[in-house]
């Protein structure tokens, strides 16, 4: 008897184990519970000890949204444990949980949408995070009506943002009925063609779902599934490098939005009838000591930090890959010649060398870019050597020079993009650093120029605020930790879907 409850046990914890939707519904209610709290504290002034009901009520929403969440998640556990499968009825309670997206709980929606599916393919859950983006960007850019005036391209620009939306659920509700096919029908190739195009709104999942989509139709004569498609299996499945995927992308398409949607006066004109306002609808985030709004400067910041963060990457990535492809390739005297100059290079450090750049040219976007490229090529050029030593040995390699291949050809063509998987997962872990930097240098006064809504800029001025209107600190701040913590969770996805012990 004793043994039998034993065994028991043991099946329902490796059911409750194996289930994505119980770890991602005790994972959603976890933190639906502590935004509820962070509200909480928030929906009371207690200097003055006064009520702020708009936040009060959001409180009070994910209250009970997360109280749901919570029974939810005891029901889903007793399926499993009970039944060794979620119940249709307990999946359509994800319906209900859809109305979370009103409140903007995009951990509680996402999890609704998985609960609804039973069989969740790579491309479903890409468009789920489509859609998601796409009425995020609405939503934040609809608040610019309550401002005394907007840009001239609001209107059409919502129109456009509203049009690519509605089409984003049709290709999602159309990617949903076919879920559970491993090849889809050639059809779906006139779906996947549009989805590029509104890749121009910023939407990149639209990219990423239009490539999937071809790449499937494709597969229809060979249905064997590639290294790449399972890598996207394994990064769909993790539910944290799919949430720091989300909000990147987020901020790059807010960001491409911004241009039609956001009034740039408001971030750099000073506004001295508006000075160190609280938020409220028309300052959604209050305003700083010149009467910018704060809400608007970080919208426009996102889009320094992004560009700074990914040229200051992809900058050594290029050169450092290169360097390191024909030193691992060559060897010998050009190997030492390489790593023996990089290693000069590498024992100056980062920020000083970045800093003495920035001094020496002066403090603008596109010195800030160099000052951080310059200082990472040695660890990539490190990174891709290693990768070229190793794959040189591998039989493919011998085949293409008895062929006749000339190096450059046998470097480029057969080493290089096998040695690409360590480098991107290495830039995506090292990005959020490169965010770090370029928002400490500007906070040092070494980085873009004072006036320009960057991340960093903008906390230099919050700080001396910290006292009296602490928000001006805080927002940028959080933005800033928010960003790196979503590049540090891809770049683990990434690295686990692409680590070969772990298949």
């Amino acid at each position: 008897m004793i043994k039998k409850n034993l065994q028991q046990s043991q099946q329902d914890r490796f059911r409750l184990k194996s289930s994505p939707e119980y770890s991602q519904a005790n994972f959603t209610w976890v933190v639906s519970l502590a935004l509820a709290l962070v509200l909480l504290l928030n929906s009371f002034a207690w200097g003055s000890l006064e009520v702020r009901p708009v936040i009060l009520v959001l409180f009070i929403l994910y209250t009970l949204f997360t109280l749901g969440q919570g029974a939810l998640t005891y029901q889903i556990r007793r399926d499993l444990t009970r039944h060794g499968e979620i119940r249709p009825a307990t999946r359509r309670w994800g319906y209900a949980g859809l109305l979370s997206l009103l409140t903007g709980n995009v951990f509680l929606t996402v999890a609704s949408f998985n609960l609804i599916k039973k069989q969740k393919s790579p491309e479903y859950t890409i468009s789920v995070y489509m859609l998601l983006t796409q009425i995020f960007v609405i939503a934040l850019s609809s608040l610019n009506m309550f401002k005394p005036y907007v840009s001239n391209g609001f209107l059409p620009g919502m129109g456009i943002l509203i049009a690519v939306t509605v089409f984003h659920l049709t290709a999602l509700l159309l990617v949903a009925k076919y879920a559970h096919q491993h090849v889809l029908p050639a059809r779906l190739k006139w779906l996947a063609l549009p989805l590029l195009l509104t890749a121009a709104t910023g939407n990149l999942f639209a990219v990423v779902l239009g490539l999937s989509l071809l790449s499937k139709i494709r597969r229809s004569a060979n249905p064997g599934a590639t290294r790449w498609a399972d890598v996207w299996i394994k990064i769909t499945s993790n539910h944290t490098a799919m949430l720091g995927m989300f909000f990147i992308i987020f901020l790059f398409t807010i960001s491409v939005s911004s241009l039609l949607t956001f009034e740039y006066s408001f971030a750099v004109d000073n506004n001295y009838s508006a000075i160190l306002q609280s938020p409220s609808l028309t300052y959604p985030l209050g305003t700083d000591d010149f009467g910018r709004c704060l809400y608007s400067r970080i919208v426009f910041g996102a889009r320094i930090s992004l560009i700074v963060g990914f040229m200051s990457t992809l900058i050594p990535v290029i050169i450092g890959g290169i360097l390191g492809a024909i030193s691992g390739y060559y060897g010998r005297h050009t190997d030492n010649i390489i790593m023996r100059a990089l290693d000069i290079l590498y024992a100056i450090p980062g920020i000083l060398l970045a800093i003495a750049i920035i001094a020496a040219f002066g403090a603008n976007t596109f010195n800030l870019i160099i000052a951080l490229s310059v200082g990472a090529i040695p660890t990539y050029a490190r990174t891709m050597r290693a990768n070229v030593l190793m794959v040189s040995t591998y039989e493919y390699v011998d085949a293409a020079r008895a062929f006749g291949s000339s190096h450059l050809s046998i470097i480029f063509k057969h080493i290089v993009p096998n040695s690409l998987a360590p480098m991107i997962v290495k830039s995506t872990l090292t990005i959020g650093g490169a965010v770090i930097a370029t928002s400490s240098l500007s906070y040092l006064g070494l980085g873009v120029e004072p006036h320009i809504p960057e991340w960093g800029n903008i906390l230099k001025i919050g700080s001396t605020y910290l006292e009296t209107n602490s928000y001006l600190a805080i927002y940028p701040g959080l933005a800033i930790i928010a960003l790196v913590l979503s590049f540090n969770f891809l770049g683990d996805g990434l690295r686990d879907a692409l680590d070969p012990k772990l298949d």
